[in-house]
This record gives structure tokens, sequence and C-alpha cells, in this order.
């Protein structure tokens, strides 16, 4: 699903960044983790199959939602198979959104210091500089597999169709 006709609660928006497709070669992104250190996409996903689940902030029903529930889905996947989850929440609204959700199971990186990971695979929402929702699947070669770019961004994304794509690099 490409990134056009975005729309936030009804209103049209604007991504801003490279939109990245299938086939294409994910690139390498860093943020900050919630120690505050430097997060370098490559070195922490190194050889693995990945998932990058993209919020607005963990700080929304639907946001916390999606994390919640890839926390749970990762926790049924193989050691073979990472998720990321990348919202523009500072490091310390990560720590404790994960401390007081149990989340455990999927890495929670910040984009907002540096807006690296939106602008390489244009998740930017250009009129309120957070990121747009969507996922995106890449296999342990770095080649992007399946993208979603949500519509409607107050939508969630579809559990169901990445659990299928997920299996078929597995």
């Amino acid at each position: 699903m490409g990134r056009e006709n975005i729309t936030f609660g009804g209103q049209d928006v604007t991504l801003i960044g490279t939109e990245i497709k299938v086939g294409e070669r994910a690139p390498n992104f860093r943020g900050i983790k919630q120690d505050l250190e430097d997060y370098n996409f490559y070195e922490e996903t190194d050889n693995k199959i990945k998932l990058i689940s993209v919020a607005p902030s963990l700080d929304t029903k639907v946001c916390s939602q999606q994390a919640i529930e890839f926390n749970r889905i990762a926790s049924e996947l193989n050691d073979d198979v990472i998720i990321v989850n990348v919202t523009v929440d500072l490091p310390f609204a990560q720590k404790k959104f994960c401390s007081s959700n149990a989340i455990d199971e999927i890495q929670v990186v910040s984009d907002h210091k540096y807006l690296d990971f939106g602008g390489k695979y244009g998740f930017v929402i250009k009129e309120m500089r957070i990121l747009s929702r969507g996922v995106v699947l890449i296999d342990r070669y770095n080649t992007v597999k399946y993208v979603e770019y949500v519509n409607e961004i107050t939508d969630s994304v579809d559990f169901g169709k990445v659990k299928e794509e997920i299996s078929k690099l597995k």
C-alpha cells in the first residue's frame, strides 16, 4: 500500500521523506534507545527478519495497542524475527510505557532526535513532525518484503496481513 491519500482524523496530511517500496534495500537508520544511547538498525537486527512497527505516539490508544499487540506477537515468534517499534516519543516516555505495559519482547526506538527513520522510509507527517502509522517487513538480507502505510492514521495496521507476511519469510 502506497502512501497516497493519508489522513489523520479525516484531514489530509503530507508524508515527507523517501517512500519505501517492496524490493528495495532497507536503509540503515539511527535512533535513540531508552537508555539514551544511539540505536543502529543494522547492528541491532543483523541477520534477522525485521518488522518495523511505526506509530505517531505511544501516548494514544491505537499506538499503545499496536505496541502491545506486536509485543504479544513477538512472544510467539522464534529468535529469527525481531520487531522494532519506532515513534517520535522521547526515550523517557517510551521507557515508562514499556515498563507500565510489560513490553519486553520488542525493541522500542525513538526517532525524535534525528527523524532518520522517518525520512529514509517516508513516514514523517510534515504538518506535525510525527510519524505516520504503518509497518515495514524486511528479510534477513535487508530487502523490503512488505510495506503498509495506513491510510487513516487513527486506524490500526492489518495485524493478520502482517502475520501472514512474516510466515512467508520464516
